[in-house]
Protein backbone atom coordinates (compact mmCIF):
# COMPACT_ATOMS: atom_id res chain seq x y z
CA UNK A 1 0.00 0.00 0.00
CA UNK A 2 1.84 2.73 -1.37
CA UNK A 3 -0.77 5.71 -0.86
CA UNK A 4 -1.27 8.15 2.18
CA UNK A 5 -4.55 8.49 1.72
CA UNK A 6 -5.51 4.91 1.84
CA UNK A 7 -2.91 4.12 4.52
CA UNK A 8 -5.05 7.28 6.58
CA UNK A 9 -8.67 5.50 5.87
CA UNK A 10 -7.01 2.26 7.72
CA UNK A 11 -4.88 3.88 10.46
CA UNK A 12 -5.85 7.10 12.99
CA UNK A 13 -2.91 8.46 14.60
CA UNK A 14 -3.71 10.20 17.93
CA UNK A 15 -1.84 11.84 21.25
CA UNK A 16 -2.97 11.56 24.76
CA UNK A 17 -3.80 15.05 25.99
CA UNK A 18 -0.45 15.86 27.43
CA UNK A 19 0.73 14.97 24.58
CA UNK A 20 3.42 12.44 26.41
CA UNK A 21 2.28 9.30 24.34
CA UNK A 22 1.46 8.53 20.68
CA UNK A 23 -1.23 6.34 19.31
CA UNK A 24 -1.87 4.13 16.51
CA UNK A 25 -5.91 2.62 15.80
CA UNK A 26 -7.63 1.08 13.43
CA UNK A 27 -10.67 2.13 11.72
CA UNK A 28 -10.80 -0.73 10.36
CA UNK A 29 -8.68 -3.55 8.92
CA UNK A 30 -9.58 -5.42 5.53
CA UNK A 31 -7.63 -9.40 5.28
CA UNK A 32 -5.33 -8.62 2.17
CA UNK A 33 -4.54 -5.14 4.18
CA UNK A 34 -0.60 -4.37 4.53
CA UNK A 35 1.73 -1.76 5.42
CA UNK A 36 5.52 -1.68 6.36
CA UNK A 37 6.83 -0.06 9.09
CA UNK A 38 8.70 2.42 6.90
CA UNK A 39 5.06 3.69 6.10
CA UNK A 40 3.58 3.56 9.87
CA UNK A 41 6.79 5.78 10.19
CA UNK A 42 6.10 8.49 8.04
CA UNK A 43 2.24 8.52 9.00
CA UNK A 44 3.05 9.33 12.65
CA UNK A 45 5.39 11.72 11.52
CA UNK A 46 3.01 13.30 8.86
CA UNK A 47 0.41 13.55 12.47
CA UNK A 48 3.16 15.31 13.94
CA UNK A 49 5.32 13.32 16.16
CA UNK A 50 8.83 13.58 15.85
CA UNK A 51 10.58 12.16 19.19
CA UNK A 52 10.18 9.13 20.98
CA UNK A 53 9.21 6.99 18.38
CA UNK A 54 8.78 3.08 18.97
CA UNK A 55 10.23 0.88 15.88
CA UNK A 56 9.55 -1.93 17.73
CA UNK A 57 5.84 -0.60 18.24
CA UNK A 58 5.83 -0.16 14.26
CA UNK A 59 7.32 -3.35 13.45
CA UNK A 60 4.76 -5.15 15.04
CA UNK A 61 1.65 -3.41 13.46
CA UNK A 62 3.31 -4.49 9.93
CA UNK A 63 4.15 -7.71 11.32
CA UNK A 64 0.43 -8.25 12.07
CA UNK A 65 -1.93 -5.95 11.50
CA UNK A 66 -4.87 -8.12 12.08
CA UNK A 67 -4.17 -8.88 15.87
CA UNK A 68 -2.93 -5.38 15.96
CA UNK A 69 -6.42 -4.38 15.13
CA UNK A 70 -8.21 -4.68 18.26
CA UNK A 71 -6.81 -2.44 20.40
CA UNK A 72 -4.89 0.76 20.23
CA UNK A 73 -0.67 0.24 20.06
CA UNK A 74 1.61 3.06 21.44
CA UNK A 75 3.67 4.01 19.15
CA UNK A 76 5.85 7.03 20.72
CA UNK A 77 7.15 7.79 24.13
CA UNK A 78 8.30 11.00 25.28
CA UNK A 79 10.45 12.27 27.91
CA UNK A 80 9.01 12.74 31.12
CA UNK A 81 9.98 15.79 33.06
CA UNK A 82 11.69 15.26 36.09
CA UNK A 83 10.51 16.88 39.58
CA UNK A 84 13.24 19.11 41.74
CA UNK A 85 14.30 18.21 44.92
CA UNK A 86 12.22 19.45 47.82
CA UNK A 87 12.70 22.41 50.33
CA UNK A 88 14.37 20.86 53.28
CA UNK A 89 15.98 21.95 56.51
CA UNK A 90 19.53 21.86 57.46
CA UNK A 91 20.11 21.97 61.21
CA UNK A 92 23.64 23.73 62.55
CA UNK A 93 23.08 21.82 65.58
CA UNK A 94 24.48 18.13 65.67
CA UNK A 95 21.25 15.96 66.04
CA UNK A 96 22.95 12.46 66.53
CA UNK A 97 21.72 10.58 69.15
CA UNK A 98 25.44 11.03 71.16
CA UNK A 99 24.11 9.17 74.08
CA UNK A 100 26.11 5.86 74.09
CA UNK A 101 27.03 5.01 77.53
CA UNK A 102 29.82 2.41 79.08
CA UNK A 103 28.10 -0.57 80.11
CA UNK A 104 30.15 -2.74 83.13
CA UNK A 105 30.08 -6.45 83.28
CA UNK A 106 27.17 -6.40 85.91
CA UNK A 107 25.02 -4.62 83.31
CA UNK A 108 25.04 -0.89 85.00
CA UNK A 109 24.90 2.13 83.22
CA UNK A 110 25.94 5.56 83.95
CA UNK A 111 23.96 8.23 83.02
CA UNK A 112 25.22 10.62 85.23
CA UNK A 113 28.95 11.36 82.98
CA UNK A 114 26.44 12.29 79.81
CA UNK A 115 25.45 15.72 78.70
CA UNK A 116 23.14 15.46 75.95
CA UNK A 117 21.59 19.01 75.98
CA UNK A 118 21.89 20.64 73.00
CA UNK A 119 23.12 24.24 74.42
CA UNK A 120 22.46 27.01 71.99
CA UNK A 121 23.89 31.10 72.47
CA UNK A 122 21.71 33.79 71.48
CA UNK A 123 22.31 34.89 67.69
CA UNK A 124 23.51 31.34 66.94
CA UNK A 125 22.08 29.91 64.08
CA UNK A 126 20.29 26.66 64.53
CA UNK A 127 18.96 25.95 61.24
CA UNK A 128 18.57 26.67 57.88
CA UNK A 129 16.62 26.18 55.07
CA UNK A 130 17.65 24.26 51.61
CA UNK A 131 15.54 26.12 48.95
CA UNK A 132 13.42 23.37 46.30
CA UNK A 133 15.07 22.23 43.07
CA UNK A 134 13.80 23.33 39.57
CA UNK A 135 14.29 19.84 38.28
CA UNK A 136 14.64 18.86 34.67
CA UNK A 137 12.57 19.23 31.18
CA UNK A 138 11.29 16.77 29.47
CA UNK A 139 10.35 16.69 25.94
CA UNK A 140 6.44 15.48 24.86
CA UNK A 141 6.13 13.05 21.91
CA UNK A 142 5.78 16.48 19.23
CA UNK A 143 9.34 17.69 19.77
CA UNK A 144 8.09 20.50 22.68
CA UNK A 145 9.84 20.69 25.30
CA UNK A 146 8.41 19.96 29.05
CA UNK A 147 9.49 22.08 32.04
CA UNK A 148 10.83 20.75 34.77
CA UNK A 149 8.30 20.86 37.82
CA UNK A 150 10.19 22.47 40.98
CA UNK A 151 10.16 20.45 43.79
CA UNK A 152 7.76 20.95 46.55
CA UNK A 153 8.36 23.86 48.84
CA UNK A 154 7.91 24.58 52.74
CA UNK A 155 8.08 27.04 55.08
CA UNK A 156 10.30 26.93 58.69
CA UNK A 157 8.49 25.63 61.47
CA UNK A 158 9.51 28.29 63.91
CA UNK A 159 8.56 27.98 67.83
CA UNK A 160 9.81 29.35 71.04
CA UNK A 161 12.96 31.85 71.50
CA UNK A 162 13.93 31.63 68.05
CA UNK A 163 13.91 34.21 64.96
CA UNK A 164 14.17 34.31 61.73
CA UNK A 165 16.07 36.50 58.80
CA UNK A 166 13.70 38.77 56.47
CA UNK A 167 13.59 36.01 53.86
CA UNK A 168 13.07 33.37 56.55
CA UNK A 169 15.12 30.92 55.38
CA UNK A 170 17.64 31.29 58.20
CA UNK A 171 16.78 30.59 61.54
CA UNK A 172 18.31 31.82 65.37
CA UNK A 173 18.29 31.48 69.01
CA UNK A 174 16.63 34.74 70.51
CA UNK A 175 18.40 33.66 73.39
CA UNK A 176 20.38 30.89 75.88
CA UNK A 177 19.07 27.94 75.88
CA UNK A 178 19.00 24.36 74.52
CA UNK A 179 17.78 23.83 71.11
CA UNK A 180 14.88 21.34 71.29
CA UNK A 181 11.98 19.77 68.15
CA UNK A 182 8.72 19.38 69.31
CA UNK A 183 6.25 17.79 67.02
CA UNK A 184 6.20 18.58 63.17
CA UNK A 185 9.50 19.26 64.09
CA UNK A 186 9.36 22.41 65.34
CA UNK A 187 12.05 24.76 66.05
CA UNK A 188 12.33 25.35 69.21
CA UNK A 189 15.20 27.20 72.32
CA UNK A 190 13.97 26.60 75.41
CA UNK A 191 15.55 27.68 79.12
CA UNK A 192 16.78 24.92 81.50
CA UNK A 193 14.78 24.76 85.03
CA UNK A 194 16.61 22.83 87.40
CA UNK A 195 15.46 21.24 90.73
CA UNK A 196 18.12 20.25 92.92
CA UNK A 197 16.35 17.45 94.84
CA UNK A 198 13.17 15.69 95.27
CA UNK A 199 9.97 16.85 93.14
CA UNK A 200 8.02 16.79 96.43
CA UNK A 201 5.96 19.14 98.94
CA UNK A 202 8.67 21.78 98.89
CA UNK A 203 8.40 21.94 94.72
CA UNK A 204 4.77 21.24 94.31
CA UNK A 205 4.07 20.13 90.60
CA UNK A 206 5.96 21.91 87.65
CA UNK A 207 4.36 23.00 84.64
CA UNK A 208 7.45 24.56 81.95
CA UNK A 209 7.74 25.89 79.00
CA UNK A 210 11.17 24.18 78.49
CA UNK A 211 13.52 21.35 79.51
CA UNK A 212 13.66 20.00 83.34
CA UNK A 213 16.62 18.69 84.88
CA UNK A 214 15.54 17.16 88.37
CA UNK A 215 18.56 16.26 90.38
CA UNK A 216 16.43 13.83 92.79
CA UNK A 217 13.63 11.58 92.60
CA UNK A 218 9.76 12.24 91.40
CA UNK A 219 7.46 11.16 94.72
CA UNK A 220 4.10 9.58 94.36
CA UNK A 221 1.33 11.65 93.44
CA UNK A 222 3.33 14.69 91.66
CA UNK A 223 3.33 15.94 88.05
CA UNK A 224 5.97 17.20 86.40
CA UNK A 225 5.05 18.65 82.52
CA UNK A 226 7.76 20.12 80.19
CA UNK A 227 7.09 21.40 76.51
CA UNK A 228 10.95 20.28 76.02
CA UNK A 229 12.98 17.75 77.51
CA UNK A 230 12.51 15.78 81.37
CA UNK A 231 15.30 14.48 83.09
CA UNK A 232 15.69 12.85 86.41
CA UNK A 233 18.98 12.00 88.03
CA UNK A 234 17.44 10.03 90.03
CA UNK A 235 14.13 7.48 90.23
CA UNK A 236 10.51 7.98 89.50
CA UNK A 237 7.40 6.46 92.06
CA UNK A 238 3.81 6.98 91.09
CA UNK A 239 3.97 10.20 89.46
CA UNK A 240 3.00 11.82 86.56
CA UNK A 241 5.30 12.91 83.85
CA UNK A 242 5.07 14.68 80.29
CA UNK A 243 7.10 15.68 77.84
CA UNK A 244 6.58 16.57 74.17
CA UNK A 245 10.52 16.07 73.71
CA UNK A 246 12.24 13.16 75.52
CA UNK A 247 12.51 11.98 78.63
CA UNK A 248 15.49 10.41 80.52
CA UNK A 249 15.42 8.84 84.13
CA UNK A 250 18.70 7.81 85.33
CA UNK A 251 17.10 5.30 88.10
CA UNK A 252 14.07 3.55 87.10
CA UNK A 253 10.37 3.84 87.26
CA UNK A 254 8.67 2.06 90.48
CA UNK A 255 5.31 3.19 90.03
CA UNK A 256 3.57 0.62 92.09
CA UNK A 257 0.52 0.75 89.48
CA UNK A 258 -0.05 4.61 89.89
CA UNK A 259 1.07 7.59 87.84
CA UNK A 260 1.95 7.24 84.25
CA UNK A 261 4.92 8.82 81.98
CA UNK A 262 4.53 9.92 79.07
CA UNK A 263 6.90 11.19 76.01
CA UNK A 264 6.49 12.72 72.81
CA UNK A 265 9.80 11.16 71.94
CA UNK A 266 11.97 8.79 73.21
CA UNK A 267 12.39 7.57 76.67
CA UNK A 268 15.12 6.08 78.94
CA UNK A 269 15.08 4.83 82.32
CA UNK A 270 16.90 1.32 83.66
CA UNK A 271 13.84 -0.36 84.60
CA UNK A 272 9.87 -0.28 84.85
CA UNK A 273 8.05 -2.07 86.91
CA UNK A 274 4.07 -1.66 87.63
CA UNK A 275 3.96 1.20 85.67
CA UNK A 276 2.36 3.33 82.50
CA UNK A 277 4.81 4.47 80.08
CA UNK A 278 4.24 5.42 76.37
CA UNK A 279 6.51 7.13 73.85
CA UNK A 280 6.30 8.66 70.39
CA UNK A 281 9.29 6.97 69.36
CA UNK A 282 11.44 4.64 71.12
CA UNK A 283 11.54 3.38 75.04
CA UNK A 284 14.97 1.98 75.76
CA UNK A 285 15.20 0.24 79.05
CA UNK A 286 18.76 -1.16 80.20
CA UNK A 287 17.02 -3.82 82.93
CA UNK A 288 14.34 -4.70 83.17
CA UNK A 289 10.12 -4.20 81.91
CA UNK A 290 8.00 -6.43 84.96
CA UNK A 291 4.17 -6.23 84.67
CA UNK A 292 4.10 -2.99 83.18
CA UNK A 293 2.05 -1.10 80.05
CA UNK A 294 4.88 0.24 77.88
CA UNK A 295 3.72 1.86 74.68
CA UNK A 296 6.35 3.10 71.64
CA UNK A 297 5.31 4.75 68.28
CA UNK A 298 8.69 2.66 66.75
CA UNK A 299 10.72 0.61 69.19
CA UNK A 300 10.51 -0.78 72.68
CA UNK A 301 14.22 -2.05 73.38
CA UNK A 302 15.53 -4.04 76.37
CA UNK A 303 18.71 -5.28 75.64
CA UNK A 304 21.00 -5.10 78.59
CA UNK A 305 22.58 -7.64 81.08
CA UNK A 306 19.60 -8.07 82.27
CA UNK A 307 17.10 -7.20 79.38
CA UNK A 308 14.18 -9.07 81.35
CA UNK A 309 10.14 -8.68 79.60
CA UNK A 310 8.06 -10.38 81.62
CA UNK A 311 4.25 -9.55 82.80
CA UNK A 312 2.05 -6.54 81.37
CA UNK A 313 1.76 -5.62 77.75
CA UNK A 314 5.02 -4.35 75.49
CA UNK A 315 3.27 -2.31 72.31
CA UNK A 316 5.54 -1.12 69.54
CA UNK A 317 5.07 0.20 66.16
CA UNK A 318 8.08 -1.47 64.74
CA UNK A 319 9.46 -3.68 67.00
CA UNK A 320 10.26 -5.08 70.69
CA UNK A 321 13.75 -6.53 71.25
CA UNK A 322 14.87 -8.47 74.52
CA UNK A 323 17.30 -10.99 75.95
CA UNK A 324 14.59 -12.37 77.92
CA UNK A 325 10.49 -12.64 77.61
CA UNK A 326 8.33 -14.08 79.94
CA UNK A 327 9.15 -16.55 82.65
CA UNK A 328 9.75 -20.27 84.10
CA UNK A 329 6.26 -19.73 85.63
CA UNK A 330 4.69 -19.20 82.43
CA UNK A 331 3.63 -15.28 83.68
CA UNK A 332 1.07 -13.71 80.95
CA UNK A 333 3.01 -11.20 79.13
CA UNK A 334 1.64 -9.99 75.94
CA UNK A 335 4.13 -7.97 72.89
CA UNK A 336 2.03 -6.46 70.55
CA UNK A 337 4.11 -4.60 66.88
CA UNK A 338 3.20 -3.61 63.49
CA UNK A 339 1.00 -0.58 64.47
CA UNK A 340 1.50 2.45 66.37
CA UNK A 341 -0.28 1.77 69.96
CA UNK A 342 -2.33 5.18 69.46
CA UNK A 343 -3.92 3.25 66.46
CA UNK A 344 -4.66 -0.06 68.17
CA UNK A 345 -6.73 2.27 71.03
CA UNK A 346 -8.34 4.48 68.31
CA UNK A 347 -9.86 1.60 66.42
CA UNK A 348 -11.13 0.05 69.69
CA UNK A 349 -12.86 3.50 70.45
CA UNK A 350 -14.22 3.23 66.91
CA UNK A 351 -16.07 0.34 66.92
CA UNK A 352 -17.03 1.26 70.63
CA UNK A 353 -18.67 4.39 68.67
CA UNK A 354 -20.03 2.29 65.82
CA UNK A 355 -22.11 -0.24 68.49
CA UNK A 356 -23.37 3.02 69.50
CA UNK A 357 -24.22 4.96 66.33
CA UNK A 358 -25.75 1.94 65.09
CA UNK A 359 -28.02 1.66 68.35
CA UNK A 360 -28.99 5.02 67.63
CA UNK A 361 -29.76 4.94 64.37
CA UNK A 362 -31.91 1.43 64.91
CA UNK A 363 -33.85 3.28 67.60
CA UNK A 364 -34.66 6.44 65.27
CA UNK A 365 -35.41 4.05 62.53
CA UNK A 366 -38.20 1.98 64.14
CA UNK A 367 -39.44 5.61 65.87
CA UNK A 368 -39.46 6.99 62.19
CA UNK A 369 -41.29 4.30 60.79
CA UNK A 370 -44.28 4.74 63.79
CA UNK A 371 -44.49 8.06 62.70
CA UNK A 372 -44.62 7.26 58.87
CA UNK A 373 -47.30 4.62 59.47
CA UNK A 374 -49.40 7.96 61.35
CA UNK A 375 -48.76 10.39 59.02
CA UNK A 376 -49.94 8.15 56.02
CA UNK A 377 -53.22 7.36 57.82
CA UNK A 378 -53.26 11.18 58.41
CA UNK A 379 -53.46 10.70 62.12
CA UNK A 380 -50.33 12.36 62.80
CA UNK A 381 -50.33 15.49 65.09
CA UNK A 382 -48.44 18.38 64.55
CA UNK A 383 -45.80 18.01 68.08
CA UNK A 384 -45.69 14.18 66.19
CA UNK A 385 -45.09 15.67 62.53
CA UNK A 386 -42.47 17.98 63.86
CA UNK A 387 -40.57 15.44 65.95
CA UNK A 388 -40.80 13.47 62.90
CA UNK A 389 -38.89 16.27 60.80
CA UNK A 390 -36.31 16.20 63.77
CA UNK A 391 -36.02 12.52 63.59
CA UNK A 392 -34.95 12.46 59.84
CA UNK A 393 -32.40 14.90 60.45
CA UNK A 394 -31.15 13.16 63.17
CA UNK A 395 -30.88 10.20 60.79
CA UNK A 396 -29.02 11.45 58.10
CA UNK A 397 -26.60 12.92 60.70
CA UNK A 398 -25.71 9.90 62.37
CA UNK A 399 -25.72 7.78 58.79
CA UNK A 400 -23.08 10.47 57.46
CA UNK A 401 -21.04 9.79 60.97
CA UNK A 402 -21.45 6.07 60.86
CA UNK A 403 -20.03 6.21 57.16
CA UNK A 404 -17.02 8.36 58.26
CA UNK A 405 -16.57 5.70 61.34
CA UNK A 406 -16.62 2.31 59.10
CA UNK A 407 -13.84 4.14 56.42
CA UNK A 408 -11.45 5.06 59.11
CA UNK A 409 -11.80 1.43 60.48
CA UNK A 410 -11.17 -0.21 57.26
CA UNK A 411 -8.39 2.68 56.53
CA UNK A 412 -6.73 1.44 60.24
CA UNK A 413 -7.56 -2.46 59.41
CA UNK A 414 -5.54 -1.80 55.75
CA UNK A 415 -2.52 -0.81 57.84
CA UNK A 416 -2.53 -3.36 60.17
CA UNK A 417 -1.93 -6.02 57.45
CA UNK A 418 1.29 -3.87 56.02
CA UNK A 419 3.22 -5.45 59.28
CA UNK A 420 5.91 -6.65 56.84
CA UNK A 421 8.75 -4.89 58.76
CA UNK A 422 7.73 -5.94 62.22
CA UNK A 423 9.64 -8.21 64.15
CA UNK A 424 9.75 -9.14 68.18
CA UNK A 425 13.99 -10.31 68.96
CA UNK A 426 14.92 -12.30 71.56
CA UNK A 427 18.44 -12.70 72.25
CA UNK A 428 18.30 -15.01 74.94
CA UNK A 429 15.06 -16.77 75.76
CA UNK A 430 11.25 -16.16 75.24
CA UNK A 431 9.06 -18.72 77.46
CA UNK A 432 5.77 -19.82 77.36
CA UNK A 433 2.80 -17.65 78.16
CA UNK A 434 3.96 -14.70 76.04
CA UNK A 435 1.15 -13.83 73.28
CA UNK A 436 3.17 -12.48 70.11
CA UNK A 437 0.65 -9.95 68.08
CA UNK A 438 2.38 -8.84 64.63
CA UNK A 439 -0.82 -6.67 63.21
CA UNK A 440 -4.42 -8.21 63.31
CA UNK A 441 -2.21 -11.81 63.62
CA UNK A 442 -1.86 -13.66 67.11
CA UNK A 443 0.85 -16.35 68.12
CA UNK A 444 0.97 -17.80 71.74
CA UNK A 445 4.46 -19.50 72.90
CA UNK A 446 3.98 -22.84 74.39
CA UNK A 447 7.41 -23.85 74.79
CA UNK A 448 10.53 -21.93 75.79
CA UNK A 449 12.49 -21.04 72.80
CA UNK A 450 16.26 -19.43 72.72
CA UNK A 451 17.34 -16.58 70.09
CA UNK A 452 14.54 -16.49 68.36
CA UNK A 453 12.54 -13.71 66.06
CA UNK A 454 9.58 -13.26 64.81
CA UNK A 455 7.61 -11.92 62.16
CA UNK A 456 4.61 -12.02 59.68
CA UNK A 457 5.34 -13.92 56.30
CA UNK A 458 2.10 -15.05 54.41
CA UNK A 459 -0.41 -15.17 56.28
CA UNK A 460 0.81 -16.01 59.72
CA UNK A 461 3.50 -15.18 62.38
CA UNK A 462 6.33 -17.10 61.72
CA UNK A 463 9.46 -17.92 64.61
CA UNK A 464 13.16 -17.81 63.48
CA UNK A 465 16.55 -18.16 64.63
CA UNK A 466 18.30 -14.83 64.73
CA UNK A 467 21.26 -14.38 62.84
Amino acid sequence: MNQQLDLESYLKVSLSPDRMTGYIHFQRCDDDFSVTAQELERLVRQAGISYGILPEALQAIASDPAACSIKETVVAKGLPARQGTDARVLFAIDLSDGFKPEENDSGKVDFKEVNRIRNVQRGQLVARKIEPGDGEAGINVAGEPVAGKRGRDMRLKVGKNVVCNPERTMVYAALDGVFTLTGSETINVFPVYEVNGDVDYRTGNIDFVGTVVIRGNVLTGFKVRAAGDIRVVGGVEGAELESDGSIEITGGIMAGNKGSVKSGKSLRCSFVQDGTVSAGEDVQVSQSIMHSQVKAGDNVLCLGAKGLIVGGSVQAGEAVKARTIGNGMSTATSIEVGVRPELRQELLNLRKTMKTHGEALDKTEKALTLLDQLAASGQISPDKLALRIKLGATKKQTSAELDEVRDRVLEIERSLEDSSTARVEVSGTVYGGTRIVIGRYTRFIKDPASRVSFRYIDGEITMGSMV
